[in-house]
C-alpha cells in the first residue's frame, strides 16, 4: 500500500532548512538559553540574600528592603548584605542566608572589596571590576538583557509598523500609494541622528524614548518589500478571477 504524498508546511520546510546549519541552530539554542537565563538575573545576581533566616523569623531581602536595625545594627538604613558585620549576624547560630550564584548587583559597590578598583577577576568578582568597583559580570548580565529585550522590541515594532503600511499601499495602490510613496521619501530624508539629539534634550533621556524614536525609522525598509509583494500578487490570475466574479 502506498502511502499519499506528505506535505510539509511553508514554516515547517524554513525550519528543517535551517536545522540542517549546525552553527546557526546551535548559535539560536546558546542565545535562547542566555536570555531566559537573562530574564531571572534578579535571581542570579544581586548583592542581597534571596532568603534569610535570622532569630526565628524569615525574610526576603530581594523583595523588599529591611534596615540595618533589624539584623542588629545601629542605623535605619538599608541594610548592606556585603558588610561584614552583617554577614556575621545572618549566618551566626542558627540564622542562615541564601545568596545569588554571584552575590553582586549592577550598581553595588563593594566597600570591602580586597583588591583596589579596577580589579582583575578574582573568585569574588569572576569578571573582575571598573574602576567605581562595580561587579563587571553583574553589569554583563543586566546589560545584556536591556540590550536583548530592546533589540526584540525594535524588530517587533518595526515589523508591526512595516507590514502594515506595505499591506495598505499594495492593497489600495493608486493615489494612496502615491501618497505613502512621497512620505516615505520624505520621512526617510530626516536626519535622525539630529532628531534623537533635538527629542533627548526636550524629553528625559531613557530606553523608552530611544525606543519609540527608533521606531519611527526602522519600518520604511519592510514596507517597500511588502509593498512589492502585495502589487505582484495584484497581476496573479486568481486575483483578476476574483474580480470578475466579484
Amino acid at each position: 500500500m502506498v502511502s499519499g504524498p506528505t506535505h510539509i508546511s511553508p514554516g515547517r520546510r524554513a525550519w528543517l532548512r535551517f536545522k540542517r546549519n549546525r552553527l546557526g541552530f546551535w548559535s539560536l539554542v546558546v542565545f535562547t538559553v542566555l536570555v531566559v537565563l537573562s530574564l531571572f538575573a534578579e535571581v542570579l545576581s544581586t548583592d542581597k540574600p534571596l532568603v534569610l533566616r535570622y532569630e526565628g523569623q524569615t525574610y526576603f531581602p530581594v523583595l523588599r528592603d529591611y534596615s540595618e536595625k533589624t539584623f542588629g545594627g545601629d542605623f535605619e538604613t538599608p541594610a548592606d548584605y556585603l558588610d561584614p558585620f552583617i554577614r556575621e549576624r545572618i549566618t551566626q547560630g542558627d540564622n542562615w542566608a541564601i545568596y545569588a550564584p554571584n552575590p553582586y548587583g549592577p550598581k553595588t559597590l563593594n566597600y570591602f572589596a580586597k583588591a583596589p578598583s579596577p580589579a582583575a577577576p578574582t573568585s569574588d568578582n569572576f569578571f573582575g571590576t571598573d574602576d567605581r568597583g562595580r561587579d563587571l559580570l553583574a553589569q554583563l548580565i543586566y546589560g545584556f538583557r536591556v540590550s536583548v529585550l530592546f533589540g526584540l522590541a525594535l524588530t517587533a515594532i518595526g515589523t508591526v509598523l512595516g507590514v502594515a503600511a506595505g499591506a495598505v499601499q499594495g492593497y489600495f495602490a493608486g493615489k494612496i500609494d502615491l501618497a505613502f510613496q512621497r512620505f516615505i521619501e520624505i520621512w526617510s530624508s530626516m536626519p535622525e541622528l539630529y532628531l534623537l539629539i533635538i527629542f533627548s534634550a526636550i524629553f528625559a533621556p531613557s530606553v523608552s524614548l530611544l525606543l519609540i524614536l527608533l521606531s519611527l525609522f526602522g519600518w520604511m525598509g519592510l514596507a517597500d518589500y511588502v509593498r512589492a509583494e502585495f502589487l505582484r500578487n495584484r497581476q496573479m490570475d486568481y486575483v483578476r478571477a476574483a474580480r470578475a466574479w466579484a
